[in-house]
């Protein structure tokens, strides 16, 4: 017999609620944490994109107990969500060690890899414990447009190498590209490629910098028409951009420079153990190899998501804000400011209020 004195609600309100009380009391229930910069592929888009054997890098990257330590004190400020990322966090030697401290803290892991390092051992490890998911980037699904893009041979086999040691393991695998003019051509079949192998499937077509402040990237990307389009190459993204329409368009409740998450339940450290309010906005940044977690988190971040705009902000008065992926931290990586927008990214907002305002 059912007791008539539990409360029935849907899952969508639960998740609500419980993002109410975490946004609430400012708890770091999500982190991203970059165990290098390095990489063994050297795509011509990518924003950090360091030599896999930079020894200057190599020296800097935090020691395996270093990262330990991290993982204590993220564990008990309330992280859940850990992303572990690079570069190409299978470069470091020490990667199914850290993996296992991670898991043993009881993080939900997502695991962003490139898929050309993946061993038989390493994906019978990850069978055996399991993340949440693992995410690969593929380019192409020709070796031409995939190394078009790696720069480096044989990197195309070695991906697709990755994905069926997965996929034969059962590992939760989701698919992923960014979409730009190197391989405009072939994304659909990029899609159709995912959807066959019945995993899930995501691309972002927003090149930004690079850390540095190189706009090579940027020479690479779409339109922002051609972005627009590729919206309309699927229903289900074309009734969820008409969804958020309808309920997320209007001015920023907030007069703060930043109005997301990051900084209020979000994260990122570096391989250097410099926190901050996420990947995109990196300076300034605390360093956690000379203090604390909590003191970084609760005395540090606090002074950067109540920055308010020192200028005419545009941005905080226009009503297609939650359309756009605007954010400080871009406009400082493109423009060298944090106020000044990013033309490209205003431009995508407009055509998508336009497209699926209704």
């Amino acid at each position: 017999m059912e007791c008539p004195y539990i409360p029935s609600i849907s899952y969508a309100q639960l998740d609500e609620q419980l993002n109410n009380k975490i946004i609430a009391k400012r708890i770091p229930i999500d982190g991203s944490f970059e165990l290098t910069l390095r990489c063994n592929l050297r795509c011509a888009h990518c924003y950090c994109n360091l030599p896999s054997s930079s020894q200057d890098a190599i020296s800097k990257e935090l020691k395996t107990e270093e990262i330990f330590d991290i993982f204590d004190q993220i564990a008990e400020a309330g992280c859940l969500w850990l992303l572990i990322t690079g570069g190409e966090p299978l470069l470091r030697k020490d990667f199914l060690e850290i993996y296992a401290y991670a898991k043993k803290k009881g993080f939900l892991i997502s695991l962003f890899t490139n898929g050309t390092l993946l061993t038989p051992d390493i994906a019978d490890y990850l069978a055996e414990w399991p993340p949440f998911e693992v995410e690969i980037t593929l380019y192409g699904v020709t070796h031409e447009t995939h190394e078009k893009i790696t720069r480096i041979p044989g990197s195309f086999k070695q991906c697709n190498r990755g994905i069926d040691l997965l996929m034969e393991r059962k590992i939760p695998l989701r698919l992923k590209t960014m979409a730009m003019t190197l391989n405009q051509s072939e994304f659909l079949k990029i899609k159709e490629y995912a959807e066959g192998l019945g995993v899930k499937f995501r691309f972002d077509p927003e090149l930004n910098s690079r850390l540095e402040g190189s706009k090579t990237p940027c020479n690479f990307r779409l339109s922002p028409e051609e972005v627009i389009k590729l919206d309309f190459s699927d229903k289900k993204i074309i009734e969820g951009w008409k969804e958020f329409c309808r309920e997320s368009i209007g001015p920023p409740e907030s007069d703060n420079l930043y109005i997301c998450g990051a900084g209020v339940s979000l994260f990122h450290i570096d391989p250097y153990g410099q926190l901050s309010l996420c990947m995109m906005s990196r300076h300034p940044s605390y360093d956690l190899v000379q203090g604390s977690f909590r003191e970084g988190w609760h005395n540090f971040l606090p002074r950067l998501i109540h920055q308010k705009p020192k200028s005419d902000y545009k941005c905080g008065q226009c009503e297609l804000i939650s359309l756009c992926s605007q954010c400080p931290g871009w406009a400082w990586v493109e423009n060298g400011d944090l106020e000044t927008p990013v033309e490209y990214l205003c431009q995508i907002a407009h055509l998508r209020a336009e497209a699926f305002r209704t």
